[in-house]
């Protein structure tokens, strides 16, 4: 008597994930940094100690030094004090005036592949929420993975940063949160992440597909040692 042998159920397909960080990478500017800068042109900062501040942090960011509490409690005090109303007006000039004429074809070009191939497209950016959430919105990427702001009884930001922030390792401890939610494991993955900094090298040594995009120079040597593919979105950065 024969039997057949035990057949194998194929594995089941692991969902494609794109994952992508903003700043330098998706937009050709920092829009956290741009955001400070345009608070100081609407008058609701002091362009001399804020403009100096600013900087400072946007150089402690590019070092890998960057107190990001400090940062945010800074970064969103004129957001903090104009409260919900004035704010919202505000964001809405600066998408007007500083990042729709940012938007590149070529960004748009990769999202819409990734799109198109049936990925799951995330942006995942060490800029707060409240900068950010338009920004993906034009985007057309519904998932947005960064700074979480808390929130006062009155329902408006404190200046503090609820949870993790998404930031250096933080970028994989939310990704895992995020993956969590779904009922997801890494292993249920296959992600490629597109990122210019090299304080995302967490995450980038975390998923199986890295791509140095538009990279710093840390990054790019980095890129070159490990053999990993080096996008050059857009021709030059403003």
């Amino acid at each position: 008597m024969t039997t057949d042998p035990p057949t194998c159920a194929p594995a089941p397909a692991r969902t494609r994930l794109a994952l992508f960080d903003l700043d330098h990478t998706l937009l050709p500017l920092d829009s956290d940094y741009e955001w400070g800068e345009f608070t100081i042109r609407i008058g609701w900062c002091d362009p001399g100690d804020f403009g100096r501040r600013n900087q400072a942090f946007f150089d402690d960011y590019l070092a890998g030094r960057l107190d990001v509490h400090d940062y945010v409690r800074f970064a969103t005090d004129a957001v903090r004090r104009a409260g919900p109303e004035a704010a919202a007006e505000a964001h809405a000039r600066f998408m007007r005036e500083v990042i729709v004429p940012a938007v590149r074809p070529e960004a748009l070009a990769l999202l819409a592949r990734h799109r198109d191939a049936g990925d799951e497209v995330v942006i995942i950016t060490a800029t707060n929420e409240f900068v950010t959430g338009p920004i993906a919105q034009l985007l057309g990427v519904r998932e947005l993975v960064a700074v979480q702001l808390a929130r006062g009884a009155d329902g408006w930001i404190t200046g503090e940063i609820d949870g993790v922030p998404s930031m250096r390792e933080g970028k994989v401890a939310r990704m895992q949160e995020w993956l969590s939610a779904r009922g997801l494991g890494w292993e249920d993955v296959d992600a490629t992440f597109y990122s210019d900094s090299f304080n995302d090298v967490p995450l980038l040594e975390r998923v199986q597909h890295p791509v140095a995009t538009n990279p710093d120079e840390r990054l790019r040597a980095l890129a070159t040692e490990r053999g990993w593919p080096v996008l050059e979105l857009f021709n030059e950065k403003t």
